[in-house]
């Protein structure tokens, strides 16, 4: 039965959104206009050797998500595990791997919080807000992005003004309460392009625990704002911001608790663009800061509520040149320095003080990347990479890959070969479980791929990939019996714990993504499925040759519907995710499961458009983390305006 389920959502892939690109204009990939910056350069989509997703503003506000994660998992290859509803911990996984060997890059700037255990980005506390257009780089990507990017790079970019005064709103409410609200203004002239974009978020939720009784809330406050002051024609200078402000419930392992966490994020960044050689040399010199505040309370607690306190900051400075040589040949080029400072607690039940201990780990880099096409369709790049971090020493990664269209867009076949690192973080270096011993983590993956295009009836793709990681960081538990190992005492001290952080693992994945999308007149249709066998191949290991914890080796979108020439779209579709073990070491299933959702907008006037769906329209009781609940039906109802 579970085979037959398998080959119809093939079928049904192979015959409706593409794998590798979404657009403005459905169907149509040959579309010279399309171009991919989480390359840092822009590079036109079929001159891309690696896999990539572009969403444009289209696409995203046709899928009417709440969570950026809610968008990323209906595309090839990704799957999600939640610890119950919006603002609960999020764990993202490209191809499998781990959601901290993902890099996020919002406008430019990589944001990651080195306090974190995996040292990367928590997906649960980024909403669509005012973005524009996302991008999906995957397989390992650290020629150009360094460390963490071994499953891939998610490239968000907020909206640019159009006109020389414009604004934005939105706003929706539904089920639990739920209210989301949005509004952003700017504009552009001969001297200054700005935009300034708020937001604001409120639901009572559901019960973290899938056995709770009592709503666990989330509330989230967000500004954004871009600015370019352009000094001259070859001349200027961008200033970027982004802001958030976040409190959420949450429960226990066992059930129910009145604790809640506070988050702080913010990033910030100033560059200077200079075009010299007649725009054929552009660099870009830059300084860009994140930081992220995190708290725990437990109002059970007696003495002291504050039980977790983290504050992590990564600044960098970047120098960026990209020449084109000719009309054939253009290379990207830079250098580097990060910055990371950790300071992290966790307070007793005490009026004792406590010391946030600061921790540091400072990275020089240098890249270069060229890519050439010597013959008509037919385009190659290759880079190299190199760190040098004050915890472990250096490390170099290559590149290469080739595309190649014999019919300017319409057919397109890709190959690529790309490696990938994931330096220690913070966390695992020096917390109470940390040792300085690590080293980083590293990936070699490959991937290659086919699309076609007739005209704008239909599209279509396929690529498979395999990555191999090695080093993976993991927790080893101390022996319960006779004398312990020097690792299990915390360095420097004789005070043994009951476990640290080591490398001791490895995992092989491979995997086909399948992709379509067609319409014909009134009707479309797309789909996608990857099949993604990420196994543990830790020598000796207890789970070797297991599917890694939380990963589905089947996934599954479906869609269709109608969108008529009244401005009038509704369409049903279904998400598919199959069984997966809870945790490494264990033998606990997560069920599979289907997922319908139902939604329609109607754009009443230019600048108008009403817009509503259901989630979940069956009701589906469904866990992606073991113990954790998952949101039931939910209905949604709201408004769009641009003036």
């Amino acid at each position: 039965m579970r085979l037959a389920q398998y080959s119809v959502v093939s079928a049904l892939a192979l015959v409706s959104c593409p794998a590798l690109a979404e657009e403005a204009v459905p169907g149509d990939a040959s579309d010279p206009s399309i171009v991919v910056t989480a390359l840092r350069s822009p590079v036109e989509q079929d001159r891309v050797s690696s896999t990539v997703t572009v969403l444009d503003e289209a696409a995203i506000r046709q899928q009417q998500p709440i969570a950026l994660a809610d968008l990323l998992l209906r595309t090839p290859g990704i799957s999600l595990s939640r610890n119950g509803g919006y603002g609960t911990a999020t764990s993202l996984r490209i191809r499998g791997a781990d959601s901290s060997q993902t890099v996020m890059v919002i406008d430019g700037v990589r944001i990651a919080d080195p306090s974190a255990t995996g040292g990367g980005y928590a997906f649960s506390n980024l909403l669509i807000d005012d973005i524009e257009r996302v991008e999906i780089l995957r397989g390992p990507q650290s020629i150009l992005w360094g460390s963490d990017a071994i499953g891939g790079v998610v490239n968000v970019l907020t909206r640019r003004a159009e006109k020389p005064l414009e604004g934005s709103m939105a706003v929706e409410g539904g089920t639990h309460a739920t209210v989301n609200a949005q509004a952003g203004v700017g504009g552009t002239g001969s001297l200054l392009d700005w935009r300034v974009a708020g937001s604001t978020f409120f639901t009572k939720g559901i019960s973290a625990r899938s056995n709770g009784t009592e709503p666990d809330g989330y509330r989230r406050t967000s500004t954004s704002g871009t600015a370019t002051l352009k000094l001259a024609p070859d001349l200027s200078v961008d200033l970027r911001g982004y802001w958030a402000d976040a409190r959420n419930d949450f429960d226990g392992t066992t059930g129910d608790t009145r604790a809640y966490g506070l988050t702080t994020e913010w990033t910030a960044y100033a560059g200077v663009n200079l075009a010299l050689l007649d725009g054929r040399l552009i660099n870009r010199l830059a300084v860009l800061q994140t930081e992220t505040d995190r708290a725990n309370y437990d109002p059970a607690r007696t003495i002291r509520q504050l039980n977790f306190d983290a504050h992590g900051r990564v600044r960098r400075y970047e120098y960026q040149g990209t020449l084109r040589i000719s009309d054939a040949v253009q290379a990207v080029f830079g250098a580097e320095r990060e910055e990371q400072r950790m300071t992290s607690a966790s307070p007793g039940n005490s009026t004792a003080a406590y010391a946030l201990v600061p921790q540091s780990a400072d990275t020089n880099s240098v890249y270069a990347e060229l890519r050439a096409t010597p013959l008509a369709g037919l385009t190659l790049n290759g880079g190299v990479r190199h760190d040098d971090q004050s915890r472990f020493g250096g490390n170099t990664v290559f590149t290469a890959g080739g595309v190649y269209t014999p019919n300017k867009g319409r057919t397109v076949l890709r190959a690529s070969y790309d490696e990938g690192y994931k330096a220690p973080s913070l966390y695992q270096l020096f917390s109470l479980y940390g040792s300085a011993a690590l080293q980083p983590e590293r990936a070699r993956g490959w991937s290659v791929g086919a699309e076609q295009t007739l005209g704008r009836i239909l599209h279509a793709s396929a690529t498979w990939f395999e990555r191999d990681t090695d080093n993976l960081i993991d927790f080893a538990f101390c022996p319960t019996t006779g004398a312990l190992p020097p690792a299990c005492y915390i360095p420097g001290t004789a005070v043994s714990r009951f476990g640290y952080y080591a490398n001791v693992r490895k995992a092989h994945a491979k995997g086909l993504e399948l992709g379509a999308r067609a319409q014909l007149g009134v009707l479309f249709a797309s789909g996608n499925y990857s099949w993604v066998a990420a196994e543990d191949r830790s020598p000796g290991g207890a789970d070797l040759g297991r599917q890694l914890a939380r990963v589905p080796r089947n996934l599954a979108n479906v869609e269709g519907g109608v969108d008529l020439p009244q401005r009038l779209r509704a369409s049903l579709a279904a998400r598919h995710a199959g069984r997966t073990f809870d945790r490494a070491g264990t033998a606990t299933v997560l069920p599979g499961y289907w997922l319908l959702d139902l939604r329609a907008q109607w754009q009443v006037t230019e600048g108008l458009t009403v817009n509503g769906r259901v989630e979940n329209l069956g009701d589906k009781r469904y866990e992606t983390a073991g113990g954790y609940g998952a949101l039931g039906r939910t209905v949604y109802f709201g408004l769009r305006s641009r003036f």
